[in-house]
């Protein structure tokens, strides 16, 4: 077979998540955030891989790294060269990955409403609702930063007492997260961007980054809802969303001479994402820095562990 040919072939008959799934080990399909045309594997705590186009295309969801089949194996052991890449992939054409063949035939879901129309239904985080005793016991999130919260609009009651945090762009609804005592998830439908809490996109000087909604107003509280701050996360990894989002707000932060502050968890995944916001804050001209919780914590730990002080 010519080679160009033979390559050719592993690109289209070379299933990505075959790959995955054989060549290293420790990767799971999460089935239940995947869908059909994204395909999500996790190992270990952030580290996040999704298959796309079909099998023939990823990315890192938690680092920049991306590709087709031959980046993969590359991305996968470092050591091989490219004609070591092409001896191993001769073993995989036609294998098909071991997820449940459900997921795998299943038409895309179309969701009745969009998560910005469900979000209009909901109504707004009030004191003493199910969703803010969620949120001031369980998480011990301070009264004056859920009623902030629900004057900027970013947390509402959602359904069965859960809590509501709203991803947006420019102003408009484009996925919500979902957190409850004993859920964690996101509306189907949605294409994941930022959760943002605190100044006004015109004024800051001060661009926090977290992990999840609830470390944000954590850290908010902790900081006392610094006016110069917008406080945001991007709900673990980076999709092509988070990272426009991102994008765009480190625009108008290089503008006003300000600082990007990644404060994800004290942990190998908080680490890996500080260092990808470090990245982006230097393609962008805009000064960094890492705010680290203690070894092992995220900001709402830290909340919770000094509750009432």
């Amino acid at each position: 077979m010519a080679e160009d040919a033979e390559l050719d072939l592993f690109r289209q008959a070379v299933n990505c998540a075959a790959v995955l799934e054989r060549m290293a080990t420790g990767w799971k399909l999460d089935a239940r955030e995947s869908t059909r045309n994204a395909l999500k594997y996790r190992r270990g705590a952030g580290e996040i891989i999704i298959v796309n186009h079909d099998g023939r295309g990823w990315w890192d969801a938690a680092g920049s790294a991306k590709g087709d089949v031959f980046n993969l194996v590359q991305h996968l052991d470092p050591s091989l060269n490219f004609g070591e890449v092409c001896r191993l992939l001769r073993g995989f054409v036609g294998i098909a990955p071991t997820f449940p063949p459900a997921t795998r035939a299943r038409a895309p879901a179309k969701a009745d409403k969009t998560p910005a129309q469900r979000w209009a239904e909901r109504e707004r985080l009030t004191k003493g609702d199910p969703a803010w005793r969620y949120l001031a016991g369980a998480r011990a999130l301070p009264a004056a930063v859920l009623a902030y919260a629900s004057r900027q609009d970013a947390v509402r009651l959602g359904a069965y007492d859960s809590a509501w945090f709203a991803h947006r762009v420019h102003g408009n609804v484009t996925q919500v997260e979902i957190r409850s005592p004993n859920f964690r998830g996101s509306l189907r439908g949605g294409r994941k961007t930022l959760f943002r809490f605190g100044a006004a996109l015109d004024s800051f000087t001060r661009l926090v980054v977290l992990e999840a909604p609830i470390d944000a107003l954590s850290l908010a509280a902790i900081e006392r809802v610094r006016d110069d701050t917008v406080y945001v996360a991007t709900g673990g990894g980076m999709g092509p969303g988070t990272l426009d989002a991102l994008q765009d707000a480190l625009v108008r932060l290089h503008v006003a001479g300000g600082v990007l502050i990644s404060a994800t968890d004290a942990n190998a995944a908080g680490d890996r994402y500080a260092a990808r916001h470090a990245e982006l804050a230097g393609e962008a001209g805009v000064t960094f820095e890492r705010l680290r919780p203690p070894e092992g914590c995220d900001w709402n730990d830290v909340v919770v562990k000094g509750r009432g002080a």
